[in-house]
């Protein structure tokens, strides 16, 4: 134990743990679906002769070529989207980006959310004697509210017991959108800022 004291310890931010589980949950369905290849291939064989046996390195080698198949798929099903949808995204360098028109309604449904959320917590504070929750546990909200409106299901980070300042953060975006975040401050004025602002509002708090 002492000999990882006063080391530097690797953090990753949000986003990146994210990404992390997502490239694990890729290659262990990317191995397991070779082995299962595999498995049923070498299964037929045993009744179809023809079938030559299958060895796992060339199974991870036809799920691989079943994988470039798709990205061919799903690059064609892009250039439709594109076509069927004008002037709904824009180009920027080798990829498609929203147009601002779709990146306002997106921006709008976030701060929309975020300010559901908020009045699922004065409404806890108004029967609590003007106390706010020191966790969502504690809250009794839906998890829904808790949150943020995106198929990742990353949920809102939530400041228990925050100091009653007026920018004091109470819950905010983890890093899923970028550097700038939508955050539900203590007095209840939602706004937004970056990561370095809120940790000087929360030197304390890990994020």
């Amino acid at each position: 134990m002492h000999l990882f004291a006063g080391m530097p310890s690797p953090h990753l931010t949000d986003i990146a743990k994210l990404r992390l589980e997502n490239i694990s949950f890729f290659l262990a369905g990317f191995l397991l679906s070779a082995l299962f290849i595999k498995l049923l291939w070498n299964y037929l064989a045993s009744d179809w002769t023809f079938l030559p046996r299958l060895s796992y390195f060339r199974a991870l080698g036809v799920v691989t070529l079943w994988g470039l198949l798709f990205v061919l798929v799903l690059t064609m099903i892009s250039g439709a989207r594109e076509l069927m949808t004008p002037g709904a995204w824009e180009k920027k360098g080798a990829t498609y980006q929203l147009a601002d028109d779709i990146k306002a309604s997106r921006m709008q449904e976030r701060k929309d959310h975020l300010a559901k959320l908020k009045a699922a917590l004065w409404t806890y504070s108004d029967t609590n004697a003007g106390k706010l929750p020191q966790s969502p546990s504690d809250a009794g909200i839906a998890d829904a509210l808790w949150t943020i409106p995106d198929p990742s299901g990353v949920r809102y980070i939530y400041v228990g017991g925050a100091r009653a300042d007026a920018k004091t953060p109470l819950a905010f975006e983890p890093e899923l959108f970028g550097n700038d975040r939508l955050v539900l401050c203590v007095d209840g004025v939602i706004r937004m800022m970056t990561s370095e602002d809120i940790s000087k509002a929360l030197p304390e708090v890990k994020r």
